[in-house]
């Protein structure tokens, strides 16, 4: 028996402990608003969207219609509510369709209808409408240079929201004077409903200096078209205290502390003390991996701040800023980096995925990590530290066979990581 697999079905259990926690089908109907006087239509974005509307439509009272946005393969089956895919990271022609429609099926409504909107992360790519003046491969390209710069989302969305023609509030507007409310599946660090998807129905408070100070910030090259835009005051996102937002509200359904509170709840079961270090985390990858690695080290040699059997528990949004050519998401350069920084301490595992299913582009949640990762992957003339060069966690894991593959969750609260420290009498 591999000596892992106790270990490692844990770590698994915690993480689909943690993906029950948050799902919509578990977790929207509770929040779901009393149905208006007039008409409700349902609209969404995200990679949990599908998920929300087959939630709206087994607990909606009443008559509903509406259409959502989801990544490619993470759609469901609906009745109701229209589910159509797009690309991401990257924007497609179907993410500017999607928000072309979306607009048109909220135009004309009057105050006693309700929009019910359901957003999740991924929805910043997923409904992409650039703002007059500049092109969807503007946008591509954009978002192309800032995913590659290490910038963390937050900054991401914000020049995202910048650009853009319904983000940013404006997807609001254009429901007005129709009370709309927000349902929120959070993805973000602090978990900000504005932030999520950049926020087409919840203002923020930033300005377009904002994102080109961004822009200046990771050295991007700023074309003259988007800098036109960015320089517009008529192209401007609408304020926080916009009379025509009056009346609408947001709500957070679901958080990465929600996951990580089930995880150490399934812990505690299995008899491993919990820690949760935070739900809000940031950071290169690599960096975090060496402060968790830290941490570990510290269990196991003084017993602070907890003693072994224990788990510590992470969540938040890593980012990597890439100079190499391999394969991976942040999840699996995290473990990499923490293999690394461990060299094999006994006694010590750790999984981390993407509550997604989806780390970065790859086909994998993320990946497994036992104390003997390294002795296995130099066995098979694997080279850990020259693949953390080259930004190759997923080449490191496939190559060993312990990448964690979900597929689609159609839920997200971003990164899940845990690592296991077992009692020094089970080394």
């Amino acid at each position: 028996m591999n000596p892992a697999s106790a270990p490692h079905a844990l770590l698994m259990h915690m993480f689909h402990s943690a993906l029950a926690a948050v799902d919509p089908l578990a977790v929207l109907a509770r929040h779901l608003p009393e149905p208006p006087k007039g008409r409700t239509i349902v609209i969404g974005a995200g990679k949990a969207a599908a998920r929300m509307a087959q939630a709206v439509e087994q607990h909606w009272q009443g008559e509903i219609n509406g259409l959502v946005v989801t990544r490619y393969g993470h759609g469901a089956p609906t009745r109701q509510i229209e589910v159509i895919e797009a690309g991401h990271p990257v924007p497609d022609q179907a993410s500017t369709t999607a928000a072309q429609r979306m607009l048109a099926l909220v135009r004309g409504l009057n105050e006693d209808d309700l929009v019910l909107c359901l957003m999740s992360g991924g929805g910043s790519a997923l409904l992409s409408l650039p703002a007059p003046g500049i092109t969807l491969d503007d946008k591509r390209e954009l978002t192309r240079r800032l995913l590659a710069s290490g910038a963390p989302i937050g900054e991401i969305n914000c020049v995202r929201r910048h650009l853009s023609a319904i983000k940013g509030a404006r997807l609001a507007l254009a429901c007005h004077p129709a009370r709309v409310i927000t349902l929120v599946v959070s993805d973000v660090p602090g978990d900000d409903p504005a932030v999520v998807a950049s926020g087409p129905t919840i203002p923020d408070g930033s300005c377009a200096a904002d994102a080109l100070a961004l822009l200046a910030k990771y050295g991007i090259a700023v074309p003259p078209a988007v800098r036109a835009v960015l320089e517009d005051a008529t192209l401007a996102a609408p304020a926080l205290d916009d009379a025509r937002l009056r009346g609408n509200r947001a709500v957070v359904i679901a958080s990465a502390q929600q996951a990580l509170d089930a995880a150490a709840e399934a812990a505690r079961t299995a008899g491993y003390t919990p820690l949760i270090l935070s739900g809000c985390m940031e950071g290169e990858a690599r960096e975090v991996a060496i402060v968790h690695a830290g941490i570990a080290r510290q269990v196991a040699g003084y017993g602070q701040p907890l003693a072994a059997p224990c788990v510590i528990l992470s969540g938040g949004e890593t980012t990597v800023t890439v100079r190499g050519q391999g394969r991976g998401g942040r999840n699996a350069e995290f473990l990499l980096a923490l293999a690394v920084a461990l060299k094999g301490m006994a006694g010590v595992h750790a999984i981390a995925c993407d509550t997604d299913g989806i780390d970065g582009t790859e086909n994998n949640a993320g990946a497994l990590l036992a104390p003997d990762s390294l002795a296995r992957a130099a066995l098979a003339g694997v080279d850990a530290a020259a693949l953390l060069v080259d930004n190759d966690g997923y080449g490191f894991f496939d190559a060993l066979g312990d990448l964690v593959v979900t597929g689609p969750t159609r839920t997200n609260v971003n990164d899940f990581r845990a690592i296991l420290v077992e009692a020094p009498a089970h080394r």
